[in-house]
């Protein structure tokens, strides 16, 4: 079968393996298994999903398997993946299971899976998923008798449970007298981030709530925020706010139309989080993938940073491992563990928002705590992923450029954890310079690879 679980759950192309029907029912059977040998008083777990038009298909097929497996489901329709964490948790279900592929096109899907307490499953339960899944998942090994079966059923008002939630973290927010522009990227925020920020007292303008099916991500949310910025200036608004299409990232835009990175709302939230002495150990986790500036703006503020592999789930891990309350990606991926046990870009959003209110100033002004080295990022489509260490060609080039770039730059080669790509990512000091090494080190992958 080969490793299923990629960087964030199970990822493909919807109807072909292994995002096909078959496929689906055998993880919902492994993973009904896998909660059951670890914690069998629970009896339900809970299935949410983005506007994707293969989102029905996928959820159904892995019901399908949890009930014939002995567990019961609970859906929840179309709602952001850190509400169903949330749900999950706060039903005492046995797991939680996401139908998403992100900020991928709407002919990609996905299966993520979070525990009974909300968080993301570790490797070694990812992998146990795997064998059962290769050892009878589809078999009769895992099937109960006909007495046993489980049960389907929906849930009603989770999107209000989680606004809630939400609005109560904050109880000291509001936001009248703001302009929020939203672009929800027609994906699974498009019914709760508008309510939100209405609930909140701000002007909304709503942008792509209006999914079809095949439209999520498609010009639109954080990968493209570039008509929300332009609605932004046009509007004279105070920010805007851009999610993917399950609702996990947030992409920030100041009130002059400039997109800020992931890095760069997090390095705001800490300084916010420092000056009212809520930055539990002084720590931020973040991934190899963070700026150079990110790590340059936290040691101004006397912060630690620990880094991690790419994935906000090894964001959180560290995170635990370290007591911090504050991690992230600079994709937007950002985690505030005093509030919820995943990465929420709705909950990012509001976090956002409250550091702006908190510091009396505008985006813009706040946003200039961390400079932004140049950073170029090329995607090369592979044809497998050997070992990187492996190649001696591409280790060359890596050393060529690195050693040009000195203490002035980085590199980072690897392979999507999602995708059938190779990820060449270049820093340095100015963008021509940093755009050639890594169209560079690019072509040699290329050739190698491609």
């Amino acid at each position: 079968m080969g490793k299923l679980f990629g960087t964030d759950g199970i990822r493909g192309v919807a109807n072909t393996y292994p995002m096909d029907v078959e496929t689906a029912v055998s993880a919902g059977r492994a993973i009904a298994h896998h909660v059951k040998s670890t914690d069998g008083d629970k009896k339900v777990i809970v299935i949410g999903q983005d506007t994707r038009l293969s989102g029905d298909m996928i959820a159904q097929a892995v019901a399908a398997g949890i009930c014939s497996a002995g567990l019961d489901v609970s859906f929840l329709g179309v709602l952001p993946t850190p509400a169903v964490a949330f749900i999950t948790a706060r039903l005492g279900a046995a797991a939680g299971v996401v139908i998403s592929a992100s900020h991928n096109p709407f002919y990609d899907n996905g299966i993520k899976v979070f525990d009974d307490h909300g968080y993301k499953l570790s490797d070694d339960a990812e992998s146990s998923i795997e064998m059962l899944m290769d050892n009878g998942g589809a078999g009769a090994s895992l099937r109960t008798d006909p007495h046993g079966m489980g049960q389907c059923r929906p849930i009603q008002n989770a999107g209000d449970r989680y606004l809630k939630f939400l609005v109560q973290s904050f109880p000291h927010l509001t936001l009248s007298g703001r302009t929020v522009v939203l672009d929800c990227a027609n994906g699974a925020t498009f019914g709760v981030a508008p309510e939100l920020f209405q609930r909140l007292g701000a002007r909304v303008i709503p942008m792509f709530c209006e999914p079809d099916g095949i439209n999520i991500n498609d010009g639109c949310g954080s990968q493209h925020p570039q008509a929300m910025a332009a609605c932004v200036v046009d509007n004279q608004a105070d920010l805007g706010l851009a999610f993917d299409g399950d609702g996990d990232r947030l992409i920030a835009v100041d009130e002059n139309g400039i997109v800020l990175t992931g890095d760069q709302v997090m390095a705001v939230c800490a300084r916010d989080l420092a000056s009212k002495n809520q930055l539990r150990n002084q720590a931020v986790v973040c991934t190899v993938m963070s700026n150079m500036g990110f790590h340059q703006a936290m040691k101004k503020l006397g912060l630690t940073v620990h880094t991690t592999q790419v994935g906000d789930r090894y964001v959180m891990q560290e995170m635990l491992a370290r007591d911090a309350v504050l991690g992230g990606e600079d994709s937007g991926h950002l985690i505030f563990r005093d509030k919820h046990t995943t990465g929420d870009g709705m909950l990012a959003a509001i976090r956002l928002l409250d550091a702006v209110q908190s510091a009396g100033r505008p985006l813009s002004e706040l946003a200039r705590i961390m400079t932004v080295f140049p950073q170029v990022l090329i995607n090369v489509d592979v044809r497998s992923k050997p070992d990187l260490k492996s190649l001696p060609e591409i280790g060359q080039v890596i050393d060529r450029v690195q050693k040009q770039l000195g203490e002035q730059g980085r590199v980072l080669v690897r392979y999507s954890g999602t995708q059938p790509q190779c990820r060449v990512m270049v820093e340095g000091p100015d963008r021509a310079l940093t755009t050639d090494c890594c169209e560079l080190i690019a072509a040699v992958v290329r050739k190698v690879l491609g």
